[in-house]
């Protein structure tokens, strides 16, 4: 693997933790290797190297720093992995304390542990999986409640408290195949290329660049989808807007759902001044979850309208722009813009 260097040291001058896991920092004068968030005093510049991982620094001759303990980086997460697959595939709730019991770690530790990983407790975690199996199973289930019970709920109205709004419609409709849920798109041609608009009747579900009906279609294979026409005309004129100008304001009616966390993250981009930027970890901190700083990246990939949730705004801690789903050319364009440029 190939390290920047300069982004290297940038990340371990700021002990950066979303930097944690994709390499670690070799001290010549010491002879230890550090994760990149090491909270020690800093070596001085010409004594670090780089290397991709914990093997390839003790071949090397280096060992394990005793404060930040770069080799249990691997172990967490595996931990969080095996801890995610057992509530996958349990419909019964499993205590913390059985989780934590499996991975080794105290239930305190270890619920730090997932948060941090995932950017939700492992009860929230669960919850949301035991919905998304209603959901599923209601695609093919004549039964409501039969797939309610099935997925590990002990009664319906647990189901509903846990599910709110967060399905966007009913479960008799899910039973349907969705039927009664209808969303309109169309595609609009923009400086920055062609747009995808769709809408439910509630509001934006998805705006994305270099996508068509097909790909709509997939991602919401229950719904009836429809070609916008006059009835969507208006609000696509505004999103159009929002393309052109990026700096201005808007109150675009959006019908979106994920996480409580990623909703999170998206409310705190919406939050960011135009031309303005937020590294991950400042949006993590916004969402209310500090250590969350992989999970609020994702939760930025994961954003379903484009410029109007502007997950443009966010980079990384060392000041480069980061990823974006879209091209980073159009990235550069919309700050750009935003800035007057």
């Amino acid at each position: 693997m190939t390290i920047d260097t300069d982004a290297a040291w940038a990340a371990f001058e700021g002990r950066d933790r979303s930097a944690d896991g994709r390499f670690v920092v070799g001290v010549r004068t010491t002879g230890i290797y550090c994760k990149p968030s090491c909270p020690a005093r800093h070596p001085r510049r010409e004594n670090v190297t780089f290397f991709a991982d914990a093997v390839a620094a003790r071949a090397h001759g280096l060992r394990a720093c005793l404060r930040c303990r770069p080799d249990e980086l691997g172990r967490d997460r595996v931990a969080v992995a095996s801890a995610i697959a057992a509530i996958e595939a349990s419909t019964a709730a499993i205590p913390l304390t059985t989780l934590a019991a499996g991975a080794g770690y105290a239930p305190h530790h270890f619920h730090r542990l997932f948060t941090r990983e995932t950017g939700v407790t492992p009860a929230a975690f669960a919850r949301g999986r035991r919905v998304a199996r209603v959901a599923d199973a209601l695609t093919g289930e004549k039964q409501v409640t039969r797939a309610i019970y099935d997925a590990g709920y002990a009664a319906p109205s647990r189901f509903y408290a846990d599910a709110g709004s967060r399905l966007g419609m009913r479960p008799s409709a899910w039973a349907k195949g969705g039927a009664g849920e209808t969303i309109r798109w169309t595609i609009a041609a923009t400086t920055l290329g062609d747009l995808l608009i769709a809408a439910t009747d509630k509001g934006l579900c998805r705006v994305s660049f270099d996508e068509d009906e097909r790909a709509l279609a997939a991602r919401f294979p229950a719904a009836a989808i429809e070609s916008g026409g006059e009835a969507l005309a208006a609000l696509a004129a505004e999103v159009i807007a929002v393309v052109e100008s990026p700096g201005r304001g808007h109150a675009l009616p959006m019908d979106v759902r994920g996480t409580a966390f990623q909703e999170a993250v998206w409310q705190a981009l919406a939050s960011i001044p135009p031309g303005e930027t937020r590294t991950y970890s400042e949006l993590a901190a916004l969402a209310g979850n500090p250590a969350a700083v992989r999970a609020a990246g994702s939760a930025c990939g994961a954003n379903p309208l484009a410029l109007v949730v502007p997950c443009h705004r966010a980079q990384r801690s060392d000041g480069t722009l980061g990823g974006y789903a879209y091209g980073l050319e159009r990235k550069r364009v919309l700050l750009a813009r935003e800035r007057g440029g």
